[in-house]
């Protein structure tokens, strides 16, 4: 009989070796992704390279502290809007400050409210009309553009004679109207000839008739 030891990889009645289970949420998951290194293709290395060169070669050619021989020349000086005459008065900035919440920015007014400003026969038609409807307002009927409105127009007549003229000569040159200006001198004339007034005119019919009446 022999003495060398029995490792049991024989024995019948010894169980099998069993594997180890591996968790099934393991087996689906993938390797991470490794993210490689991909470099530029040479083409577009070397057309970086020449726009690069091209850019400082521009630069060095351009001329410093001159007009620029390329391109728009106009100086910021020249971009700029013109300034007004010391002293003037800027009609837009008057209707903006005492018109515009009711005849609106495009001088379009309000439909049934407010009577529009463009196209308008009050606006283009005679300056001491318009002037008289500036200095004491009006309140009753008008009809504008075929169109009558029942409203109250305040007057401003304490506005001076240089913001009045600049605030008419703007409505009659804006919005695509085309009337002559007035001067500051119809204002004064107007002015004095109607300052006994001290109530509104009652709608367009006393407007017209008083304008003729007064004294020319």
């Amino acid at each position: 009989m022999s003495d060398a030891p029995n490792n049991g990889a024989n024995e019948p009645n010894q169980p099998p070796v069993k594997k180890k289970k591996v968790n099934a949420a393991r087996q689906r998951e993938h390797i991470d992704p490794d993210e490689g290194v991909r470099p530029l293709p040479w083409f577009l290395v070397m057309f970086l390279g020449a726009m690069a060169m091209w850019g400082a070669f521009y630069i060095y050619i351009t001329p410093s502290g001159e007009d620029s021989a390329f391109g728009d020349q106009r100086t910021v000086a020249d971009l700029r809007p013109p300034l007004p005459a010391e002293g003037a008065v800027d009609g837009k900035q008057v209707f903006a400050a005492k018109c515009v919440a009711c005849h609106q920015g495009t001088g379009l007014g309000v439909a049934g409210v407010f009577p529009p400003l463009v196209g308008s026969e009050w606006v283009l038609g005679d300056e001491k009309i318009l002037a008289n409807i500036l200095l004491h307002g009006v309140n009753g009927e008008m009809e504008v553009k075929g169109v009558v409105y029942k409203g109250a127009m305040p007057a401003w007549k304490t506005l001076n004679d240089d913001e009045l003229t600049a605030v008419i000569n703007y409505i009659r040159s804006d919005w695509g109207n085309k009337a002559p200006p007035i001067k500051a001198d119809t204002i004064k004339t107007q002015r004095a000839a109607t300052a006994s007034r001290t109530q509104p005119y009652a709608g367009g019919a006393e407007l017209k008739s008083e304008t003729k009446s007064d004294p020319k």
